[in-house]
């Protein structure tokens, strides 16, 4: 046990992350969803090309010009629960990109890729639909604004055998859910398959929300302004070494479950006092001013509704069995359990595992 403001809270040391490979059972605690309304709707992309726009160099924020390997394409050797940060990288994706590139004789030209940016969603399942790996079975795990990338995890064998230019089918389910009991928490990107088996939980008048880190809203860069949080992310700006350290966010992986504070993504995100944004990390650090780790927003509602709860193995990976071991994530030291955990409604430290 280790004191935390006073109180006794378990002690949190974990050993590294393994994980079976079937995904946790559903729980019986997890917040009642409108299922019977929601509609599902088939939408499909293809595997995207990398993209390198005008000129081979990336300026970083300290005047360094970097050749790395950035957005689309497959990504052999990253998936999701493997560490985003400290990569020979820039806004790299885990796993596979999809893009839709068909046209259609009404709606705009992009039409077809946007339907698929909006309607799929964080845990909805993914189908390759032709290729040396057809009939193989994906997660969609982010959506990566600006770039307009649909991110989908594939098992390592199959992204050995995909194709770019494959197609990708999606069963896109989740938009519109909502929690019954808590009409206040604004659900988005979000599919019923994850939030059955995250560890999302009603307590009383809020919600536990497993968590890896807390991340300060003035943090956040790239992403900002945006009219909307439905068919994009806002990325976690790491330049100041000395913020970076206290929240451990060095540690940051692809699909980690992340709370910021206080940010309101509802309508696009702001920083508004009182509101707590959970999302998904979904692309790799950046050296470029402004960006970073970007997350998709699945969760908004006020501090009185949402409760982060920090747990190692808060990752979509380890949620729905994808992987079996995920990078390590270090625990919280007492200094962020007492100065940053402690905006929390209350203050006692909680642990899933």
């Amino acid at each position: 046990m280790v004191a935390v403001d006073g109180l006794l809270a378990p002690d949190l040391v974990v050993s590294v992350q393994t994980r079976p490979a079937a995904p946790p059972a559903r729980r019986a605690d997890a917040p009642r969803i409108n299922r019977p309304e929601l509609v599902a709707l088939a939408v499909a992309g293809q595997v995207a090309n990398p993209l390198v726009r005008r000129t081979a160099y990336r300026t970083g924020r300290d005047g360094i010009l970097r050749v790395v390997p950035g957005t689309g394409g497959i990504a052999l050797n990253k998936r999701v629960g493997d560490r985003a940060t400290g990569l020979a990288a820039d806004h790299v994706e885990p796993g596979v990109a999809l893009r839709n590139n068909d046209r259609d004789s009404s709606g705009a030209r992009d039409a077809a890729h946007r339907g698929l940016l909006l309607y799929a969603c964080v845990g909805n399942v993914a189908r390759v639909v032709n290729g040396p790996v057809a009939g193989a079975r994906g997660t969609v795990t982010g959506k990566h604004g600006g770039i307009n990338n649909v991110l989908v995890d594939f098992p390592t064998a199959v992204l050995r055998r995909l194709r770019i230019g494959d197609r990708v089918q999606i069963t896109a389910l989740g938009q519109g859910m909502r929690f019954p009991d808590f009409p206040d928490v604004r659900v988005m990107n979000l599919s019923p398959r994850l939030i059955a088996r995250w560890g999302v939980r009603a307590h009383g008048p809020h919600l536990d929300v497993p968590v890896t880190h807390i991340v300060p809203a003035g943090l956040m860069g790239s992403g900002l302004g945006r009219p909307d949080s439905v068919t994009g992310d806002v990325d976690i700006q790491l330049s100041d070494t000395v913020l970076r350290r206290r929240h451990r966010l060095q540690s940051l992986r692809f699909g980690d479950f992340v709370a910021i504070c206080p940010l309101d993504a509802r309508f696009g995100p702001s920083r508004r006092d009182d509101m707590i944004t959970v999302g998904i990390v979904v692309h790799s650090d950046s050296h470029v001013a402004g960006h970073g780790p970007g997350v998709t927003p699945l969760l908004i509602a006020s501090r009185a509704r949402l409760r982060p709860i920090y747990s190692p193995t808060a990752n979509i990976a380890a949620a729905l069995g994808l992987r079996r071991r995920l990078a390590p994530s270090p625990t919280p030291a007492a200094g962020e359990l007492r100065t940053i955990w402690r905006l929390r409604p209350a203050r006692r430290l909680a642990r899933t595992v």
